[in-house]
C-alpha cells in the first residue's frame, strides 16, 4: 500500500523534497525488510558471506544508494509475500502427512476395578483393558479380545476394505470398530505404539536428503560467491574499460543498477526452496496411499530399480496356511502325530505354525508341555516334550540329522511339515498358501514401468516356488533356499553394477536382505518393529502391486523436482544476461526470483493432489 501511495505522490509531485520520498519508503522498507536485514546480519556474524539474505540486504540498499526506492522496497516486499506462500506451503504438507496420520482419539475408554472410566491414552498402562465402541478409533495397540470384528484400517494402511481382525491378533492405534463394540488388552504404552513410530518416522524423513537436495546445497555454496563476484565485475569492468578508452562513457549509476539487479536476479530461492518441498510432497502422498518412505533419498533411489526380488510366503501368497492332509507313519497315530507338532509349535508366530495351531484346536488336540526349544535356523525346531526329541521342521532339517524318510516327501507339491521322534521319521502334514489377489497385477505393473529382472526367493521347496512363479508370469524363481541362501544371491546379483535392487519381504525373517539390498521393502510391516527398523520404505498394507505404485509416486517426485531445477535455471539465466546488458530492471529481477520461486513451489504441492 505504501508503496503504491508513495508511488502517486511521486506521480502529482506531493513529496515536497527527495528527502521526504526517501523518509516514507525508508519506513516501508524496515516494515517489510527487517526480517531480511535481520537474517542477513545474523550470518554475517558467523562468517556465512554468500546467502540469500546477504544478496538481498546489498541489492536493495544499492538500490536507494542510486535513488530507486519503489524498486528497492518491492524486492523486499515481494519477496515477503513469497516466504509467506512458502511457509504456508510446506506447513500444508506437513499439516496433510500429520493429519493423515495422528488419528489418536484423546480418551479411552479403560476397565478399572468394575467399572469404565475415561482417561487420556498416555494414562493408560500395558496390560490393561479398553473399550471402544462402533465408529470411535482405536486409542492404543493391544490384542482383541473379541472372538473377531472388522475394522476400518484406512488411516493407516489408505485401504478402503475393512480388514478382519480374530481373537489374539494385534490391533493398531487409529484403526476404527465399524461392526460391534471390541476390547482390547493393550500391550504397548502410547508413546511406542506402531503409529506413533510411524509418526516419527515421516517427520525425519525430511532429514535424509536425496541427492538433488544435496547438490543444490553444495551448488549454492558456489554459485553465490560466483554471482557476486561477477555482480561486482559488472561494475568494476566497464570501469576500468573507460579508463582505456576515452571515448567511452562510464556513468556509474547506469552500471551500478545492473549489478544491482544481477545480484537480486542471482538469489537461488526458487532452488532452495521448491526441491525440498517437492521430496516433501512425494513423502506426503506416498502415505497417502500406505506407503512410507523414510527418507526422501529412498523417493530418490526407487526410481532407480531395475531388479525387484520378492520373498514369497506374506508377500506374494496371503501367508494363511491351511492344514490339508495329515499322513502318519503308524496309521493309528495320526492324532498323536497332530498333537506332536502343535505342541512344538505353539510358541512360534510363523503363519505355518498359527495355522498349525488353529487346525489342532478345531480337532480338540490338547497340547503337551514343552521342556527345551532350540531353532534351528531354515530348518525348523528341536525340543524335548515329556522325555522325547521332537524334531519338527522342513525335509532337510531330517537329511542333516541323518534321519531317513520317504523320497516322494520331496514331490509334494505343497508346503510340508515333517515329524521325527527319538530319530526316527514319524510324518508328515501338508499345508497350502494362496496367492493374494494383486499379486498378478503386481507383476504386470512392474514389467509395465520396464522392469524385467522380477525374481522369488523363498525356503519352500522349488516346486512350490516354481508353481507359484508360472502363475504369476514370473521367469526367475528360487526355493530351497535357508537364510543365508537369499543373502548369497542378493550379493551375485550386486556383483553387476548394472542391477539397483529392491527387496520386497516381511521385514522379519528377511531383516538381512533387506539391509543388504539396494533399498529393502517391508510388505505389511505396520506392526513389525523389524519392518520399521530395518527397510527404507514400508507397504502398510499387505498388497504387493503397492509396489509400482511407489515406483511411480518416486518418478512423479523426481520429474517435478527435475522441472523445478529446469524453471529456475532457464529464467535466472535469461534474465541475468537481460540484466548484465542493462534491458531488465529490478521489477523483472523480482519475478526471476520470487516469481519463479512460487511458480516452482505451486508445481511442487501438485503431486499432493495427482492419483496414483
Amino acid at each position: 500500500m505504501m508503496i503504491v501511495t508513495g508511488a502517486l505522490f511521486n506521480h502529482f509531485g506531493l513529496f515536497q523534497t527527495n528527502g521526504v520520498a526517501l523518509l516514507w519508503y525508508a519506513i516501508a522498507y524496515v516494515l517489510v525488510g527487517f526480517p531480511v536485514l535481520k537474517e542477513a546480519v545474523q550470518s554475517l556474524l558467523q562468517l556465512d558471506f554468500f546467502n540469500e539474505f546477504t544478496l538481498m540486504s546489498i541489492a536493495t540498499i544499492g538500490a536507494f544508494s542510486i535513488g530507486e526506492y519503489p524498486e528497492g522496497v518491492a524486492v523486499m516486499l515481494f519477496y515477503y509475500i513469497g516466504e509467506l506462500f512458502q511457509a504456508r506451503a510446506v506447513g500444508k504438507a506437513k499439516r496433510n502427512i500429520r493429519d493423515l496420520l495422528d488419528v489418536r482419539p484423546e480418551t479411552a475408554t479403560v476397565w478399572h476395578n468394575g467399572l469404565f472410566e475415561k482417561r487420556h491414552p498416555q494414562q493408560v498402562k500395558v496390560g490393561e483393558v479398553v473399550e471402544v465402541k462402533v465408529g470411535e478409533r482405536i486409542p492404543l495397540d493391544g490384542q482383541l479380545l473379541n472372538e473377531q470384528a472388522f475394522f476400518n484400517t484406512a488411516a493407516l494402511t489408505g485401504e478402503s476394505v475393512p480388514r478382519t481382525i480374530r481373537q489374539g491378533e494385534e490391533v493398531l492405534a487409529g484403526m476404527i470398530a465399524t461392526d460391534r463394540v471390541v476390547r482390547i488388552q493393550v500391550d504397548k504404552p502410547y508413546d511406542q505404539s506402531a503409529l506413533a513410530r510411524i509418526l516419527t518416522m515421516v517427520e525425519e524423513a525430511a532429514e535424509r536428503k536425496a541427492p538433488a537436495e544435496l547438490f543444490m546445497r553444495k551448488f549454492a555454496r558456489i554459485y553465490t560467491p560466483i554471482v557476486t563476484g561477477l555482480a561486482v565485475l559488472i561494475v568494476l569492468l566497464p570501469f576500468l574499460w573507460s579508463l582505456l578508452t576515452p571515448g567511452f562513457t562510464f556513468v556509474w549509476d547506469d552500471w551500478f543498477y545492473r549489478s544491482l539487479v544481477f545480484l537480486v536476479i542471482s538469489c537461488p530461492c526458487a532452488l532452495v526452496v521448491s526441491i525440498p518441498l517437492g521430496y516433501f510432497g512425494g513423502i506426503g502422498a506416498a502415505s497417502r496411499a500406505g506407503i512410507l518412505f523414510k527418507g526422501s533419498n529412498y523417493l530418490d533411489a526407487i526410481t532407480q530399480v531395475n531388479t525387484v526380488v520378492f520373498d514369497k510366503t506374506g508377500t506374494l501368497t496371503q501367508g494363511i496356511f491351511e492344514v490339508q492332509h495329515l499322513e502318519s507313519l503308524n496309521p493309528d497315530g495320526e492324532w498323536e502325530l497332530l498333537q506332536l507338532i502343535a505342541s512344538a509349535e505353539q510358541q512360534s508366530n510363523h503363519p505355518i505354525a498359527q495355522a498349525i495351531a488353529r487346525y489342532g484346536k478345531t480337532r480338540g488336540v490338547p497340547l503337551l508341555q514343552v521342556t527345551d526349544t532350540i531353532e534351528i535356523a531354515g530348518h525348523g525346531l528341536r525340543v524335548l516334550m515329556e522325555g522325547r526329541e521332537i524334531l519338527v521342521g522342513n525335509s532337510l532339517l531330517l537329511a542333516r540329522q541323518g534321519i531317513p524318510f520317504p523320497e516322494q516327501l520331496s514331490e509334494v507339491s505343497e508346503t510340508i511339515v515333517v515329524c521325527a521322534v527319538d530319530g526316527s521319521y514319524a510324518g508328515y502334514l501338508s499345508l497350502s498358501d494362496s496367492p493374494k489377489a494383486d499379486a498378478a497385477q503386481a507383476i504386470r505393473d512392474l514389467q509395465a514401468l520396464n522392469i524385467t529382472n522380477i525374481q522369488i526367493l523363498s525356503g519352500d521347496k522349488q516346486a512350490i516356488v516354481s508353481t507359484l512363479a508360472s502363475e504369476l508370469g514370473v521367469k526367475q524363481a528360487y526355493g530351497d533356499l535357508l537364510p543365508e541362501g537369499k543373502v548369497n544371491h542378493i550379493e551375485k546379483l550386486k556383483e553387476d553394477p548394472n542391477n539397483r535392487i529392491a527387496f520386497v519381504g516381511d521385514g522379519i525373517n528377511d531383516a538381512p536382505v533387506l539391509a543388504l539390498s539396494h533399498i529393502g521393502i517391508a510388505m505389511g510391516g505396520l506392526g513389525s518393529d523389524a519392518a520399521i527398523e530395518t527397510a527404507d520404505v514400508v507397504l502398510q498394507t499387505d498388497h504387493p502391486s503397492r509396489m509400482a505404485t511407489a515406483i511411480r509416486i518416486g518418478l512423479a517426485t523426481r520429474k517435478i523436482v527435475w522441472q523445478n531445477i529446469g524453471l529456475a535455471f532457464g529464467v535466472k539465466l535469461i534474465v541475468l544476461l537481460l540484466g548484465a546488458g542493462g534491458l531488465a530492471t529490478l521489477w523483472e529481477a523480482v519475478f526471476a526470483d520470487v516469481g519463479v520461486a512460487l511458480l516452482a513451489i505451486l508445481n511442487a504441492i501438485r503431486i499432493q493432489h495427482k492419483k496414483f
